[in-house]
């Protein structure tokens, strides 16, 4: 099956925010490269394996989490998407982030993802509990990505 870039993405974030973490092999490449720019290239992921552990970091123990739609401008392989999430915390605390995120799309799959936000707002207005759970979260799926850029 071919996919167009637009497709892609769209069916890359329908099962993230399905926080589907096994579909996600079916919308990245065997060596996708996620970056979260506000964290630097050392803390990327490589692989639907380690991204799904890296989304699982910050997603897996929220109540709940909602992808937002948004703009998606495509240029060739390239696309670039505005949305938003919303992170529903178990103590009851809700945050809603802007995202602007680049992709790279080979083959029909995502194979470059790199995510734009406020780290401070999450970090301002998540729970102690959850950010405290950061220092003990798993680290396996750590790439660093410096050279790569």
């Amino acid at each position: 099956m071919t996919r167009t870039p637009e497709e892609a993405v769209r069916g890359l974030w329908r099962t993230l925010s399905a926080r589907d973490y096994d579909g996600i092999a079916d919308w990245v490449t065997d060596n996708c490269l996620y970056m979260d720019m506000p964290l630097g290239p050392s803390l990327s992921a490589r692989g639907p394996v380690d991204i799904a552990k890296r989304l699982q970091v910050g997603w897996g123990g929220l109540a709940a989490y909602e992808n937002h739609d948004g703009v998606l401008v495509a240029s060739g392989d390239d696309v670039m998407y505005e949305h938003s999430e919303t992170w529903t915390f178990p103590s009851g605390e809700v945050v809603t982030l802007p995202f602007a995120t680049v992709h790279r799309v080979r083959d029909g799959k995502v194979s470059l993802w790199k995510d734009y936000w406020d780290y401070g707002a999450i970090m301002n207005n998540a729970p102690a509990s959850w950010v405290e759970s950061l220092a003990t979260a798993d680290t396996s799926w750590v790439y660093d990505a410096t050279a790569d850029l």
